[in-house]
């Protein structure tokens, strides 16, 4: 693989909460334009991967490449700046204000305005249900609605790397199918993506290539399609039959 072709690169990754060592020299790349997903049980490591490669947790070992950038130790901003944007678990969208504000949002290192309202455009050409939903406060919006909105605030960044925290959690089944669609426009519009996603099969389907933690290591890496083909793996860390 050559070097260029990555867009991330995490490498010997070490993370603690306190004392407890969450992460125990984790490394995954990403090749830009490609869907990569990590999976694993609840407490494996996913989200914490995350945090450290949009500066939200300082690793404590190891680094994170950017393209040819270091940005094991940049502030969160200047990673989002940089071309990084991060959807986390639970949707985080700011309740108090409209669909159109948290858009504006997600926009907040740009000063270009014309282009900020065509992306906004693009948005609610990418999540038509946002767009009838302008002028509502994001409280009231459903789940998948919120999902919807906390997607398209963080594609207001012009990302080349989006990071997504389990996007289906909680939601309908049918809602899960359409966030999944979106992921593949997203990809195919030409941002790579890092999917964390308790659905392994819907990861799987999606994705070009994946990496299963356990205990904050990497325990198993390779080419999705093989993965979701091997019973034992299947078996052993996706609870599928």
């Amino acid at each position: 693989m050559a070097e260029n072709d990555l867009i991330l690169r995490v490498e010997g990754v070490h993370a603690f909460y306190g004392n407890i060592h969450a992460l125990k020299g984790v490394s995954l790349q990403i090749r830009r334009g490609k869907i990569v997903a990590l999976l694993g049980a609840n407490g494996s490591g996913k989200t914490t991967t995350l945090r450290v490669i949009s500066g939200l947790l300082r690793a404590a070992r190891g680094s994170v490449w950017f393209g040819d950038t270091p940005a094991t130790q940049r502030a969160p901003e200047k990673i989002v700046a940089a071309g990084i944007s991060h959807v986390p678990e639970g949707r985080q969208v700011f309740g108090e204000l409209t669909v159109l504000e948290n858009l504006r949002i997600g926009a907040f290192i740009r000063n270009d305005g014309q282009s900020i309202q065509e992306d906004i455009e693009r948005a609610f050409d990418l999540f038509p249900r946002l767009r009838e939903r302008t002028h509502q406060s994001a409280q009231t919006l459903s789940g998948g609605e919120q999902q919807m909105l906390s997607i398209a605030r963080a594609l207001m960044a012009r990302p080349k790397l989006l990071l997504l925290d389990e996007p289906s959690l909680g939601l309908a089944p049918i809602i899960v199918e359409q966030i999944a669609d979106t992921i593949r426009r997203i990809n195919e519009a030409g941002t790579s993506i890092l999917l964390v996603e308790q659905n392994s099969e819907i990861a799987l389907s999606i994705s070009s290539y994946a990496y299963v933690l356990e205990t904050g290591r990497v325990a198993v890496e390779g080419q999705s399609a093989a993965l979701l083909d091997n019973e034992d793996i299947k078996s052993s860390y996706f609870g599928l039959r």
